[in-house]
């Protein structure tokens, strides 16, 4: 026998004469337990046999020490002016890993909503003199991502639709079990973080995130780490001149991480001006500066339960570090123009292209804010320093701009390579990605030769005897020269002085 939840005996609104139950096929979810009349002196509640998993002693000294790496299974509000039921649907909710917050009035539920994340607002009809249903356009308002159920006595169509047209997800009836009670919750629960990461999707899919190897072991190093540190909470440094693949780091270290299930959201700190990223960040209030017709959540909102990438966090403004620092430590923050501390759990991911030591030094940047985020720091190698890798990652990215304009390259000619390898790559992973979609675009065969690369004069890596490199790499980089110029392999083999079967194996070793 499953629990029920009741309050009191109420009949069900008359349509047209006779009670409408809502079925659960209907477009609006309906949870219907059966009527009951709850003995006099429960306070207006019925529990009827109790299943175990919900009950739970009331006692302060008898309660489990909190577990302070517990991540709930989602963040619920509930307003009803039945304490009692109120009880209940703690009890039933946090035995399924639940967190759940209670107010017994309007006032109290709206300031919640307003202050901190949830993902579920259980809300009724009826509050003591107030209206959930007229309520609920200003609940929308406070916390525009937060699902909201509708909990009631009336089982009245109409009331249903009025509800869902104002912003209601869902539409239970009371009273309804403890497992009803749960799948209405889960499911919008559910539907909250699907939302949440549908924008994080679709980014990634344009973007084309390529796979997360490395030939190269400076490189490969750097991958290890950031996959061991994103199964912690820790905040993360990226370091590394730009293009090197900061941006694919942070989005793999997001997946890999407890809070998958939550969204990614970028921050892209040197495009906007203090008083905008202030807003971009925190959000504001209406009409709190020209322009601000609505009120605006910030990405912090949005990131909740997630993970915030701080892209060229050099560049982020001096004068909002203060509240930056603020929410990194505390998980608390203010929109603009709106006096309310709210909260938010979101990890930072940070990168930069900059020195922020030196920028400590001359009052560019914040020493506090820089041992925040700089928890673990991780540098990544410029391309230049990847020549394994180049091959690789060039014809990756033929064969997915090809696919994706329906084009008929699929690979790089070796002469192609040759001068790819001696090029010094000033604009790392992004410069190469950038021009081999545009020899796909310009190229008419399967092989793209060395007349459709876009390189630049001044950045060709001109290696010379006494420089910094290995013999090894001095005789790949001179055999590939040669090669390049040479309308043979017996012709390259006479330039070098060697012969033709020696070119093969130094050809076979060095990849060319």
């Amino acid at each position: 026998m499953s629990a029920t939840f009741e309050r009191r005996s109420v009949q069900s609104s008359p349509v047209q004469g006779s009670p409408v139950q809502i079925r659960p096929a209907s477009p609006i979810a309906t949870i219907n337990g059966a009527w009951r009349q709850p003995p006099p002196d429960t306070g207006g509640v019925d529990i009827v046999e109790t299943p175990p998993q919900i009950r739970a002693p009331h006692t302060l000294e008898s309660r489990p020490v909190p577990n302070p790496d517990f991540k709930p299974a989602g963040r619920i509000l509930a307003i009803d002016d039945d304490t009692r039921l109120l009880q209940n649907f703690t009890l039933a909710l946090e035995s399924d890993g639940y967190s759940v917050e209670t107010a017994d009035n309007l006032a109290d539920g709206l300031r919640l909503a307003a202050t901190r994340p949830f993902h579920v607002c259980l809300l009724d009809h009826n509050i003591g003199y107030d209206s959930g249903l007229e309520a609920l356009p200003r609940l929308r308002e406070l916390a525009p991502l937060m699902r909201v159920v509708m909990v009631t006595a009336n089982a009245a169509i109409d009331d249903a639709v009025k509800a869902i047209a104002l912003g209601a997800s869902d539409y239970l009836v009371k009273p309804c079990s403890p497992e009803q009670l749960r799948i209405s919750v889960a499911r919008q629960v559910d539907t909250r973080r699907i939302l949440d990461r549908l924008d994080t999707f679709e980014r990634e899919a344009q973007s084309g995130v390529p796979a997360l190897t490395s030939r190269n072991k400076a490189m490969q190093a750097a991958i290890d780490m950031a996959l061991q540190v994103a199964r912690t909470d820790a905040n993360l440094l990226l370091l590394g001149e730009s293009g090197t693949g900061k941006g694919v780091i942070a989005k793999a270290v997001h997946r890999a991480s407890p809070r998958a299930a939550g969204a990614l959201v970028t921050v892209n700190c040197p495009s906007l001006s203090a008083e905008l990223m202030e807003s971009e960040l925190f959000g504001h209030s209406k009409g709190s500066f020209t322009g601000a017709v609505q009120n605006t959540v910030g990405r912090v909102t949005h990131a909740d339960g997630g993970t915030i990438f701080l892209d060229e966090v050099g560049d982020f403004p001096v004068a909002l570090q203060p509240k930056l620092l603020r929410f990194i430590q505390d998980k608390e923050y203010e929109r603009v123009g709106d006096p309310v501390t709210r909260k938010a759990d979101a990890r930072i991911v940070a990168a930069t292209n900059r020195d922020l030591d030196t920028m400590v030094k001359e009052g560019q940047f914040r020493l506090d804010l820089l041992y925040r985020l700089n928890v673990i720091s991780i540098t990544l190698p410029p391309l230049r320093e990847r020549p394994e890798d180049l091959e690789d990652m060039a014809n990756g990215f033929v064969r997915r701009y090809a696919s994706d304009y329906g084009l008929p390259a699929r690979r790089l000619s070796p002469a192609a390579l040759s001068q790819l390898r001696a090029y010094a790559w000033p604009g790392n992973v992004r410069e190469l990605q950038n021009m081999m979609e545009r020899a796909v675009i310009l190229g008419r065969n399967e092989e793209i030769g060395p007349d459709l690369l876009a390189l630049s004069a001044s950045a060709r890596n001109d290696a010379q005897p006494g420089m910094a490199i290995s013999l090894d790499e001095l005789e790949r980089l001179h055999i590939e020269r040669v090669l390049a110029s040479s309308d043979s392999l017996d012709a390259a083999a006479r330039t070098l002085g060697i012969d033709a079967s020696t070119l093969y194996r130094k050809r076979k070793l060095f990849g060319l």
